[in-house]
């Protein structure tokens, strides 16, 4: 069984812009690091959460579908427009 890599925590600043566009109900281009593969997806974040030490993204995909993305898989991001 391989160990979760150690939590690195996402700077601030790049938090507070998580929270914002949270809040103000924008999508985000999002670009994050999972299963050895790079992802490129527009999403509409929904919530931040602490579990177990780390920090995490509670979002819908294009596909609606509900997902949580740990912080530090998150390569960049950009706020988009209005939902």
């Amino acid at each position: 069984m391989t160990a979760v890599p150690r939590y690195s925590p996402m700077d601030c600043a790049q938090y507070s812009r998580l929270e914002l566009a949270i809040v103000q109900k924008r999508a985000l281009r999002l670009r994050w690091l999972g299963r050895g593969l790079t992802h490129l997806e527009v999403v509409r974040p929904l919530d931040l959460r602490t579990r177990r030490h780390a920090e995490y993204l509670i979002l819908r995909d294009a596909l609606d579908r509900r997902r949580i993305l740990r912080l530090d898989r998150i390569a960049r991001f950009e706020v988009l427009g209005g939902a």
